[in-house]
């Protein structure tokens, strides 16, 4: 039910003759802490479209759309002096060094991490790269926390991650183990824990199961372009809220936008993955790195505009899914089950174990894609004024 149609029902009650006289008052008295609260009319137009009205609906109030009747419910209310608090689209703030750096922190300390276990023997491996992941995961957690593109700011609380962060590790470590582990399920093992050279368990070694760490790597490398493509976005979709003449135009205007800054991020990472796995001479699952990427990428952008259920249950989904592969090849080994482990047997055989995490995390992508291009291209999701950033990348 939109506004409209409960202020409808309440002008045709005994005594509501003024509200049909003059509905753009009734309007404005029924939203009066929105239009008091917003910095210009752009976010009342976005509040009221997030309380159900339409550009059909603005027509019943003589305006041509939602942004023409937001204008009049703005100018009704009355301000102190001539002066209006500056738009977020025209105020845009220059680079902040604190932030640069913050994006840039945890490609760095994946790259002294990878580093280090390249460098390294025995314990002292162990040692040097589980201080190498704390660092990088407390880089991420700053730069997520701090401020910045990707990042939350005072005037953008912290949206609620429980178990988010959970899945995402989940599948970060699929990335690194899972197409090891898979293949050496599917061949009968895994008879252990990997083992190095003198027999003594070390996850970071390749005795037993293969370790990929090309994909981690540029994951973390490429949270910098992430957070430049992401703030693109928001920076021009917050101008194109400003020159459009209606949400149907809105949302034409802003979904090649969402394409394209998803569209940047995806060649940055395939361009900083190509370059990984060519260095550490790892194998090269394109399609995994980019589909995993792609779902960080959706996921994080659409939890920054306030819609976090989605991605929460698409990371568990996909974090679950991979998880019941594993599984499913495991338990055909009981009597009886060898049957449940042949389509994945037949997909593995047919192309390889990355199939299965490209697979997984595609088709997340996708449907979290599909989402955004709903949710993403409403003006309310555009409603708050960008807070400082990195600047205008344009």
């Amino acid at each position: 039910m939109t506004g409209l149609d409960e202020l409808d029902r309440e002008s045709a009650q005994p005594g509501a003759g003024r509200g049909t006289a003059d509905p753009v008052k009734a309007l404005l008295h029924r939203h009066r802490e929105l239009c008091e609260r917003a910095v210009d009319p752009l976010e009342i137009a976005a509040g009221l479209e997030a309380h159900g009205v339409t550009d059909r609906t603005a027509a019943r109030f003589r305006h041509r759309d939602v942004f023409s009747l937001a204008e009049e419910l703005y100018a009704r209310i009355p301000r102190d002096g001539d002066t209006s608090r500056p738009s977020a689209d025209r105020a845009t703030p220059g680079p902040r060094a604190g932030w640069v750096v913050l994006t840039l922190l945890p490609g760095a300390l994946g790259l002294v991490s990878v580093a280090a276990l390249r460098l390294t023997h025995g314990q002292t491996r162990v040692y040097a790269v589980s201080a190498g992941v704390l660092a990088v995961v407390l880089a991420l957690r700053a730069a997520l926390r701090r401020g910045g593109p990707l990042g939350t700011t005072p005037a953008t609380p912290n949206p609620p991650t429980t178990g988010t962060a959970a899945w995402a590790c989940w599948l970060v470590g699929y990335a690194l183990l899972g197409d090891g582990l898979l293949h050496t399920a599917i061949t009968g093992g895994p008879d252990g824990l990997p083992t190095d050279g003198t027999g003594a368990t070390d996850v970071t070694s390749d005795g037993g199961w293969a370790l990929t760490v090309a994909p981690a790597l540029a994951l973390t490398l490429a949270f910098a372009p992430g957070a430049w493509s992401a703030r693109l976005f928001a920076v021009r979709a917050r101008r194109k809220v400003a020159a459009s003449h209606g949400l149907e135009d809105f949302a034409d205007s802003v979904r090649p936008l969402l394409f394209g800054a998803f569209a940047l991020f995806l060649c940055a990472l395939a361009a900083l993955f190509t370059l990984c796995a060519t260095v550490l001479d790892e194998p090269f699952p394109l399609h995994e790195v980019l589909t995993l990427g792609a779902l960080f990428f959706l996921a994080r952008l659409l939890t920054l505009h306030g819609f976090t259920h989605a991605p929460k249950v698409i990371l568990a989904a996909a974090a679950l899914a991979q998880a019941a592969v594993l599984a499913v090849v495991l338990t055909a080994r009981l009597p009886g089950c060898g049957a449940l482990a042949a389509p994945v047997e037949t997909l593995v055989t047919a192309w390889d174990p990355s199939a299965i995490p490209a697979l997984v995390c595609g088709a997340a992508a996708l449907t979290l894609l599909i989402h955004a291009a709903r949710t993403l291209t409403r003006a309310s999701a555009h409603a708050q004024p960008e807070a400082p950033s990195l600047g205008d990348p344009a």
